[in-house]
């Protein structure tokens, strides 16, 4: 599915109501109070008498004071919520609210339920039609070589999933797509509109979201001779746009954010002749915050977020059911590598890492994906992942890959050779301990013959496998991307922990004395 386009608190005046008991008390004290001082008086001084009478019930009055519980003196209730600041929700769940608000008792002590949105609410702005829905409409015309269209279908997730049969539970097939690694943009444009914090007055809001396709723009583009001015139209013409709005002007852009579904990379270009956009360095963009599948580490407002991948659980049970499963699966191999040799490039490392696999005596399994072996619509790869204990990760065409992902998800554990692949990556989705996840070896200890990667995996006992594959189970739910647009009810996934990323750093902007992390 494309994107579409409380009770008053209690006067202090409030009558007390006491118990027959503490209005014994209370008579003993003010009688008493009264003999004592009846004592020292003349009964013939009215002024006097009138005096001590007025004394007298003072006395009583603080005295019931006194008496009462505390938590009779003060009341705390919620504030109301006002319809303006009601984040989006679903009708058909609004039924179900109230009737679990109309169970709760107020107590002695109340207090406000925990605000989900305390970190602040975002505001969507409805951009024209051709940064986004436009694209997607004439989604045939985004690739010069083949339709992006069914990619791009079901809301970003592609065509549902064919061929998994008997390759994972049958109660799974329907939470899995065949995903483009580049619909990002979509994915999470649909996700931000039903937002529970999304709301429709700007006044309100902590963020603005720009949904703007910058990865569909300019893949157009990078390729078959366009000139750089067609790969920086629609930056430009967005920036324009953006630039005029109130809230933009306010802020200078800081507390704007933006998907942007390729590497940082394909966005800054520093000369024309050069591969992709300049968009990241023109002016305007310097204080957005980018979300992208590959960052510079070096900039702060490069926020990198997963890969899609296939899998898009539709409940809490099917992230616990699939955690299971890949838990409990009989791995055959002991690694295994996914990937495409570069005979272009001199010294290509995937062809070393391809030979390694093949010569390391029924220890690994290799899927060669030259040509389109491996594209989306086969079961090539995750059956791959399931079978073996580890996964190479070369870099890719940049240092991150989708196979990343794939692995992880289908429980096996990475080996990086780059650092830039992951470690420096993804610091809001995998674990601050790389060791407890994954394994680094040095892409020039394997170039030269000093590392076997067969002896170096081989040292690791099952105890340690069982815990690291354990440690990437885990994190599993950070990985992958609901197909509830809502999201899940109990479980973040990596569009959750990315937009509270979001708006954490964008509070934290608003603080005296901020300084870029």
């Amino acid at each position: 599915m494309l994107p579409i386009h409380s009770p008053k608190p209690p006067s202090s005046t409030t009558k007390a109501t006491t118990t027959p008991e503490l209005n014994s008390i209370e008579r003993k004290n003010s009688s008493s109070s009264f003999r004592s001082q009846n004592s020292f008086v003349f009964p013939n001084s009215n002024r006097l008498w009138l005096l001590l009478v007025i004394v007298s019930l003072q006395i009583i009055i603080l005295l019931m004071a006194r008496g009462l519980p505390l938590s009779h003196r003060r009341t705390h209730f919620p504030s109301p919520l006002s319809y303006d600041h009601k984040p989006v929700q679903n009708p058909a769940n609004f039924s179900t609210h109230r009737s679990k608000s109309a169970n709760i008792s107020i107590s002695s002590t109340v207090s406000s339920p925990p605000d989900r949105c305390s970190s602040g609410r975002i505001f969507v702005y409805d951009l024209p039609a051709f940064f986004n829905r436009e694209l997607l409409d004439n989604c045939a015309d985004l690739d010069p070589w083949h339709s992006r269209c069914e990619a791009l279908s079901n809301g970003g997730f592609g065509r549902e999933a064919a061929g998994l049969s008997g390759v994972i539970p049958e109660g799974l097939v329907p939470a899995w797509y065949w995903t483009d690694q580049f619909a990002m943009e979509v994915i999470y444009h649909n996700r931000v509109l039903s937002h529970e914090c999304r709301t429709t007055e700007p006044d309100s809001a902590m963020a603005f979201y720009i949904p703007f396709y910058a990865g569909l723009a300019v893949g157009k583009y990078l390729w078959l001779g366009y000139s750089s001015k067609d790969r920086d139209r629609y930056c430009e013409m967005m920036l324009e746009w953006i630039k005029d709005q109130p809230y933009w002007k306010r802020s200078d852009g800081w507390d704007h954010f933006m998907t942007m579904g390729r590497i940082t990379w394909d966005f800054r270009r520093s000369k024309n002749e050069d591969w992709g956009s300049s968009c990241i360095y023109m002016p305007g963009m310097r204080n957005i915050t980018r979300l992208l599948l590959e960052r510079n580490p070096w900039d702060y407002f490069d926020v990198v977020v997963p890969y899609p991948t296939g899998f898009h659980p539709r409940s809490d049970s099917d992230i616990v059911q699939w955690q299971n499963f890949v838990r409990d699966r009989r791995r055959k191999t002991l690694f295994c590598f996914v990937g495409a040799p570069r005979a272009a490039i001199k010294n290509d490392f995937r062809g070393l890492l391809l030979n390694h696999c093949n010569n390391a005596s029924g220890s690994c399994k290799a899927a060669d994906c030259t040509g389109s072996r491996c594209s989306n619509g086969t079961s090539v790869i995750l059956q791959t992942f399931l079978d073996s204990d580890f996964c190479l990760q070369p870099r890719g065409d940049s240092f991150t890959r989708r196979s990343v992902f794939d692995c992880m998800i289908a429980g096996s554990i990475p080996v990086f050779f780059w650092h830039r692949t992951a470690y420096l990556q993804y610091q809001w989705f995998l674990p601050n301990d790389p060791k407890s996840y994954s394994v680094f070896i040095h892409r020039d200890l394997v170039k030269n013959g000093t590392s076997s990667i067969k002896t170096v995996l081989q040292s690791y006992s099952k105890q340690e496998i069982n815990q690291m594959r354990e440690k990437v189970i885990q994190y599993i739910p950070k990985l992958v991307y609901a197909k509830p647009e809502k999201g899940l009810n109990n479980t973040k996934d990596a569009f959750d922990v990315a937009i509270d990323g979001v708006l954490k750093r964008i509070k934290e902007q608003e603080q005296p004395g901020f300084k870029w992390k």
